[in-house]
């Protein structure tokens, strides 16, 4: 199948409902390269189509049904008669990502908007893996990036960044009645879950438990290091840079007695550009890391995409953003992987 991307009418469409909807990621995709933001304009915009259906709807088995079917017809070449429906399915048929991938994603908003808990770690990384690993697997084949290590490890990166921000967001998400930390965890620690909700303060228990997490974030984040030196060049520094901001999020919660309650941990300005200064060094391909199996959250999305591999894209057009511009490039991987993978819940309301 030839690819030749979107009509200009449907993506006119996309972009138009984040201008309306998601500001801050149509902002940062104009700056992604020209063959990586069409298709990212296409994605987003299905996926802020299906995340309004669920929030601003019941969020029942009715609308979740009707959004897989909406995915279905899509990856099937028969859109719905809507201008995003179009551009996604030619988006996903393009560049051969597999249904599995993007209602992953769906499923994740859904546990979201039934409040789901998690009893283990393993459950938190089922979760993880839906509202983020998605995320990466969807980027790293935006990329041309297929091989099945290399869509293991953006599944480790989305992942390690979601627990991050769990760590960070214990105290607003627990605001809004929610938690994500893993119950059993807790209850290690004797912390009872339903207690701590109704009166949500820090204590050295829960200190531990959010270590715990970070500890595990860490892990991952240094097997995504082989997969981001993987990647095409032009993409390496800016997902370098993401990387390393989103785990500094983790140390700057540690530096404060790993209380993710009392107060939101923050990246100071002049850090993050430390980080970004030390991105443009580089890194190394780490054979080991690279070809260590994926998690079992994620191993579904990687196995889905790399069966579909012959399917792959015909190129779009060429980049037009300067190779140097590592700080565009950044916060555009940052938008990307904070709007499309929900990991900014407590910004949405909760949702």
């Amino acid at each position: 199948m030839r690819f030749s991307g979107p009509s200009g009418t449907d993506l006119a469409a996309c972009d138009a409902i984040l201008r309306v909807g998601s500001k801050s990621f149509r902002a940062a995709a104009l700056l992604l390269p020209r063959d990586i933001r069409q298709p990212a304009t296409a994605l987003y915009a299905f996926c802020r189509l299906a995340d309004d259906a669920i929030d601003e709807g019941p969020g029942d088995a009715t609308t979740i049904a009707l959004l897989e079917r909406r995915v279905a017809a899509a990856h099937a070449g028969r859109p719905h008669d809507h201008p995003v429906d179009r551009a996604f399915s030619e988006t996903v048929r393009g560049f051969g990502l597999p249904p599995a991938v993007t209602l992953a994603l769906i499923e994740g908003l859904a546990w979201d908007a039934q409040g789901r808990r998690y009893e283990s770690f393993d459950d938190l990384c089922d979760y993880a893996a839906r509202v983020a690993g998605s995320v990466g697997v969807m980027m790293a084949t935006l990329m041309d990036r297929r091989a099945p290590e290399v869509l293991a490890r953006a599944a480790d990166l989305g992942v390690a960044m979601q627990l991050s921000n769990i760590a960070r967001d214990v105290g607003a998400d627990a605001a809004m009645g929610r938690i994500y930390l893993p119950l059993s965890w807790l209850r290690e620690a004797g912390i009872d879950p339903d207690a701590f909700l109704a009166d949500p303060r820090f204590s050295p228990a829960l200190g531990q438990v959010v270590a715990r997490l970070l500890a595990e974030a860490d892990r991952l984040y240094a097997r995504a290091d082989a997969g981001i030196a993987a990647l095409p060049a032009s993409c390496r520094s800016g997902i370098r840079a993401a990387r390393s901001i989103y785990a500094e999020i983790g140390r700057e919660v540690a530096r404060r007695g790993h209380d993710g309650v009392s107060r939101r941990a923050v990246v100071p300005a002049w850090r993050k550009l430390v980080l970004l200064a030390r991105a443009l060094a580089g890194g190394s391909r780490d054979a080991v890391q690279l070809g260590l199996p994926a998690m079992p959250a994620t191993a579904y999305l990687v196995t889905a995409v790399a069966v579909m591999s012959q399917g792959a894209r015909m190129p779009l057009h060429v980049a037009v953003v300067p190779w140097w511009d590592l700080v565009g490039r950044t916060t555009a991987v940052i938008e990307m992987f904070e709007r499309l993978g929900r990991v900014e819940r407590s910004a949405a309301g909760g949702r």
